[in-house]
């Protein structure tokens, strides 16, 4: 695409903040993207394919000849990337393509599969109880962002790594500077220069006592580092990836679950009397909310035709899984929430080689949160009127700042 975008198509991330946190566009919005693929302009400069059909999607994430290497000329990025050094590209596999992603993916691959994130599902159940003990003991009113959809997966992902939850302010306030795509360039550039020093520092420390230690940084550490199979560097960016993503992406889900749930009739009475229907509920939650938003940005390598579309080489495209996640072909009524839809063909997590390996550990936490939350807390209702409700609309992770309630 051209350096400079053109003035009349339609801006990518859209800027319209009023329209509330279950709806994905207004209608005028809607009416400017009304092909599954159109072009737009994004805040960088340049212009990019919006990709919104599921098929379309699908087709585009596990296409070959889409790059996801930030750093290629032309790649549609959302805000402008901070300059790098060399140790700063190492470890973030989501951004690698072919065997450097590969290579690397397969050492976490086992690590979050569903058995032994079933096997660590008594850990998760102790924080969730943990958690909503301390919002039972202060007592109401609370800001259930704050006091629980936050530390519950924060300290399931410091649990896994090895990460001190003490610093959990450090690391949380450096994630959201690091997922806003109004951050000035430098300040994001300063703040994961610190959040690599510090999980750096954290890997050199494991070298005294990863013989015997369990958690996950300590595991890589002798079974990779050791051996020569992974540098301290890569391991480092590969641990930034998992903390930021390992909370943030749950955190936001539970607290617009949580709202929408409240909103429904019933909606968490139904969950407490048949908590079974869970993991179906979940699956729905997931579709319906889809906290990824912006899109997954791809670079087209070769000439690819999409939805009827020719991307040419050297061209960027989007695939907008909340969009895909709400096309009517794939969904019946998408743009309603349905608790009893069967909505396993959702794209929330991505698709393709580089979708979420950690989609089992989320799911655990949001079931495991959800159905205590509604057991624990029966009379849970929010404070805050639809028009009250603060999101966070410049993340790349979209979600809640707060979430008033009572009980």
């Amino acid at each position: 695409m051209t350096a400079t975008a053109a003035t009349d198509l339609p801006l990518w991330p859209p800027t319209n903040p009023d329209h509330g946190p279950f709806a994905l566009l207004d209608e005028e919005e809607r009416g400017r993207l009304g092909e599954p693929v159109t072009r737009v302009r994004l805040p960088t400069g340049i212009t990019a394919w919006l990709v919104t059909r599921h098929t379309d999607v699908r087709q585009l994430l596990r296409h070959p000849g889409f790059s996801a290497n930030f750093e290629k000329p032309g790649f549609p990025l959302v805000r402008p990337l901070p300059p790098q050094s060399e140790s700063d590209r190492q470890g973030g596999f989501i951004r690698m393509d072919g065997d450097a992603h590969t290579r690397l993916r397969r050492m976490l691959t086992a690590e979050f599969m569903i058995k032994n994130v079933r096997r660590i599902e008594p850990m998760i159940q102790q924080t969730v109880d943990e958690a909503l003990d301390g919002l039972q003991a202060a007592g109401p009113p609370a800001d259930l962002v704050e006091a629980f959809a936050l530390p519950v997966p924060s300290m399931v992902i410091c649990h896994l790594l090895g990460v001190p939850y003490a610093d959990h302010g450090f690391f949380q306030a450096r994630s959201r500077t690091l997922l806003d795509r109004t951050a000035p360039v430098e300040r994001v550039r300063t703040e994961v220069r610190e959040l690599r020093e510090y999980l750096r520092e954290l890997v050199l420390a494991r070298h005294a006592d990863a013989d015997t230690a369990t958690d996950l940084i300590s595991r890589l550490v002798r079974d990779r580092v050791a051996t020569g199979e992974l540098s301290v560097d890569e391991l480092v960016g590969m641990a930034l990836l998992l903390l930021v993503a390992g909370h943030e992406t749950t955190a936001n889900m539970i607290g617009l679950s949580t709202l929408l749930l409240l909103r429904e009739p019933g909606g968490l009475d139904a969950l407490r009397e048949h908590p079974d229907r869970a993991p179906a509920l979940v699956e729905e939650l997931l579709r319906y909310l889809s906290v990824v938003r912006t899109g997954l940005p791809r670079l087209a390598l070769e000439d690819v035709e999409i939805g009827g579309r020719l991307i040419r080489a050297g061209e960027g495209a989007i695939a907008v899984l909340s969009l895909a996640n709400r096309d009517p072909e794939v969904f019946g009524v998408a743009d309603e929430f349905d608790p009893y839809q069967q909505a396993h063909q959702h794209l929330a997590f991505g698709f393709g080689v580089h979708q979420c390996i950690g989609q089992p550990l989320a799911r655990a936490e949001l079931r495991i949160a959800l159905v205590e939350l509604a057991r624990r807390l029966p009379g849970l209702r929010t404070t805050a009127t639809p028009e009250q409700v603060s999101t966070r609309e410049t993340s790349v992770v979209f979600g809640l700042n707060s979430l008033p309630v009572t009980w």
